[in-house]
């Protein structure tokens, strides 16, 4: 529940600090005094969207804090841990608002987008404003009021599972047909390609290779000669050859190394040397003897890869590619001649999904049948308390518009009035009287209250526009409510106020030429003065201030 609520240079308020406790809690004051500043500043902690405007005048920022007690609320803990966001006891949502139009939240003094708060929000309050009727005329909104009345929650995660699940598979359905619908041209293009490439016989390393070969080959003349006549220079050319010089430079060496010994070490090099030379002309003679100019190979490889670089264009990749394109091309062909197996097997998934929809969504309307007799009944009394002798309520389901599944199930919602004995039931959007609606929005909300899941109600002026016994009736199911959850109520109703566990008054006051708006918690004498103020008008009178006095004692005496 909704503990404390710090509001700092917000519209006409400077600084608000309000207490608030368990059960129900009215907020009185005359008309302008502030009282929707409150909720306001409150659906701003909650999210709302932020405007600059907002801050008081001569403020730098706006700042609101809502500090929460969830109690025996699981879901919020649990929303809060899943977030990093949690303390030990309590909830505090802060929201700031600069001049400059900025806007920061804090849940639990950390940085929170505004999502988050909204998200926290949901689970904390929820809000009936004096205009809801308005929002109740809408399809959705009946479906969804229905839904909660009836605790439908996890039914409608799983249709909605369920029917995302049947659009995802519909979807790769459509996908495969499209592709299906290419497949037989795209199939013999494979096909055709597959062959070609398998006729090829390509090895991995192949197309490097050939290239090697192609060089080799394509340069053998020259290669034959060259080595021809570094053979001539290492060995065979007995003047001039190296190794000839070698020898004689080794001789001359050898026959200086008696008169210093010091040579001894050139001496060995220049005989490893010769032997050096000696084999690099055994090899080359070896070379010269199994080279030879082959243009049949040479042409078989010119061939071999003008085919290779032909192929390559075609497919747009490299040469060296080639060995890696045919288990792909493979790969593609067996998944097109397999799609009959897979647009099969997709087939009968979608007939499941949707077997496993039907039977949820039976599930779902069985609950929604029996929640809207009992809802209606219940509303159809309650409308008998609020002054509508006669009237009726009744929810009907209707089916949904179209065959295809929905996350909502397969009925629509309507919510059918009659204001009067004998009139006909209507669409509650086709309610003629403004008051009427009002009315029966009032008999709706109160009953449908009583099954919401938040901890937190607020009640925004939602019974304008009635009085005497009605609005005390109001006030005994306010009460009523208070019994099981915190009730927040702004009203203009005696009545109501003094059927409240607690009461605030809501003031405007001037001082050295400025308007702030301020909050008092009021005891039982005071309580009196402000019912007596709701009942008199200008003039306080002895009488009117029994009568409230009165209506205070015969309202608090009254059980919950």
């Amino acid at each position: 529940m909704l503990t404390h609520l710090e509001i700092r240079n917000f519209a006409l308020v400077e600084r608000i600090d309000v207490e608030l406790r368990p059960g129900m809690t009215v907020l009185t004051g005359e008309t302008g005094a502030g009282k929707s500043i409150l909720l306001d500043a409150l659906g701003l902690a909650l999210g709302n969207r932020a405007d600059s405007g907002l801050i008081r005048h001569g403020a730098d920022r706006a700042e609101i804090s809502a500090e929460f007690e969830p109690e025996e609320r699981p879901e919020v803990w649990e929303w809060l841990e899943a977030h990093d966001l949690e303390e030990e006891t309590s909830c505090q949502i802060r929201r700031v608002i600069t001049a400059d139009g900025r806007s920061r939240g804090y849940i639990n003094g950390r940085p929170a987008p505004l999502q988050l708060l909204r998200e926290l929000g949901e689970m904390l309050v929820e809000i009936h404003g004096q205009h809801e009727h308005q929002s109740l005329t809408k399809g959705e909104t009946q479906r969804r009021l229905l839904d909660e009345y009836a605790g439908n929650g996890s039914l409608l995660a799983e249709l909605a599972s369920l029917h995302h699940r049947w659009q995802e598979q519909s979807r790769k359905l459509e996908q495969l047909q499209q592709a299906g619908r290419e497949r037989e041209s795209r199939a013999e293009l494979l096909s055709y390609q597959v062959r070609e490439l398998e006729a090829l016989g390509l090895a991995p390393e192949e197309p490097a290779e050939l290239e090697q070969e192609h060089q080799r080959l394509a340069n053998a003349s020259r290669l034959l000669e060259e080595c021809r006549q570094a053979l001539e220079l290492l060995y065979e050319n007995e003047q001039f050859s190296a190794a000839s010089l070698l020898g004689q430079a080794s001789q001359r060496v050898a026959s200086l190394q008696e008169l210093d010994e010091r040579l001894q070490g050139i001496g060995e090099l220049l005989d490893n040397a010769a032997i050096q030379v000696e084999e690099a002309a055994g090899e080359l003679r070896h070379y010269l003897t199994h080279a030879e100019l082959n243009p049949e190979r040479l042409q078989w490889v010119e061939e071999r890869l003008a085919t290779l670089h032909e192929l390559a264009r075609k497919h747009r990749v490299e040469p060296g590619q080639l060995p890696r394109l045919l288990p792909r091309l493979q790969q593609e062909l067996q998944e097109l001649e397999e799609m009959d197996l897979r647009l099969e097997g997709l087939r009968k998934s979608i007939a499941t999904t949707l077997e496993e929809y039907t039977a949820a969504a039976e599930r779902l309307t069985k609950a929604r049948a029996r929640a809207a007799r009992e809802l209606g009944e219940a509303i159809s009394e309650n409308m008998q308390r609020l002054g509508m002798e006669g009237g009726r309520f009744e929810i009907r389901l209707l089916p949904q518009q179209g065959e295809s599944p929905t996350p909502f199930g397969r009925e629509r919602v309507e919510f059918r009035v009659s204001a009067n004995p004998g009139q006909p039931l209507k669409p509650l959007a086709k309610v003629a009287s403004g008051g009427e609606l009002a009315r029966i929005s009032l008999a709706i909300q109160v009953i449908t209250a009583q099954k919401a899941s938040t901890p937190t109600l607020i009640f925004d002026e939602v019974d304008v526009g009635i009085g005497g016994g009605v609005a005390e009736i109001v006030g005994r199911q306010l009460r009523r409510l208070g019994s099981f959850c915190q009730v927040i109520c702004v009203t203009h109703q005696p009545q109501v106020a003094a059927l409240a566990h607690h009461h605030l008054q809501v003031l405007k006051e001037r001082s050295g030429g400025e308007t702030s708006t301020r909050i008092w918690p009021l005891e039982e004498k005071q309580r009196v003065g402000e019912l007596a103020r709701m009942l008199g008008g200008v003039e306080m009178t002895e009488q009117t201030l029994s009568h409230a006095e009165e209506m205070l004692q015969r309202g608090q005496q009254r059980p919950d």
